[in-house]
């Protein structure tokens, strides 16, 4: 067994005792494994135990995965997701490769996405990033800007919008995120009385995934504790 599998194994486990102590259903919050940086091998090894769903947060690399995965695996069906902060001259590569993009944080940025999304491809799942916690450095809009762009995500035929994601302030606090964590709950649900297709809220990383799953999050994005430390030498 490699530590790889061994690590998915692990978090999987987290997950469903962190569910059940809650009390939420069985398989009700879903892994993303975060795959920047990594090699294919390693994104292999992931796929062969059973994950399908990754994340990339640079563009160019990220297409290069999936058409390397696309070309050589087809077999595998994975899932691509886009993590990171899209600029306006990436997102052709974005809308023609990823299934999901988790960062769309103005209106400029959604109309591209969906003017430039392949006719033959399904619609792109998006999902709202927020900054709920107001922090200078992070991207995401402020809570009250979410529906105006959700408004306007949904009139786009070729996006679907399918809910909210957050990167909180890091504090180790398990209280303090919890209910920052509540707060884009709350947000979720508002927008789940207005829009059809509102199931996704992807919030929650390694630090923090516990007090995200107690707060209601369906997706944590799980990185260094499946594929180990990041290497960023070549990302300078």
């Amino acid at each position: 067994m490699s530590s790889i599998q061994q690590n998915i194994e692990h978090i999987t486990s987290q997950i469903a005792d962190v569910q059940q102590k809650c009390g939420r259903a069985r398989d009700s919050v879903q892994l993303l494994a975060v795959s920047k940086t990594k090699p294919n091998q390693a994104i292999l090894d992931a796929a062969k135990a059973g994950q399908t769903r990754f994340g990339e947060n640079y563009v160019q690399e990220g297409v290069d995965k999936v058409q390397y995965f696309q070309t050589n695996h087809p077999e595998l069906d994975l899932e691509w997701h886009f993590i990171g902060p899209i600029q306006s001259n990436k997102t052709r590569l974005v809308a023609e490769h990823f299934d999901w993009v988790h960062t769309i944080d103005r209106e400029k940025i959604a109309q591209r996405l969906n003017d430039q999304r392949p006719q033959h491809l399904p619609p792109l799942q998006v999902l709202i990033q927020v900054n709920i916690s107001d922090e200078a450095s992070k991207s995401g809009v402020e809570p009250q800007q979410i529906f105006d762009l959700a408004q306007l995500i949904s009139s786009l035929p070729s996006l679907t919008l399918r809910g909210l994601m957050s990167i909180p302030a890091n504090v180790d606090n398990h209280q303090q995120q919890l209910e920052t964590f509540k707060q884009l709950a709350a947000l979720q649900t508002q927008l789940g009385e207005q829009y059809a297709h509102i199931d996704t809220l992807s919030m929650g990383m390694s630090g923090d995934m516990d007090a995200a799953i107690e707060a209601g999050s369906t997706m944590v994005r799980i990185g260094t504790a499946i594929f180990g430390a990041r290497d960023y030498s070549s990302k300078a």
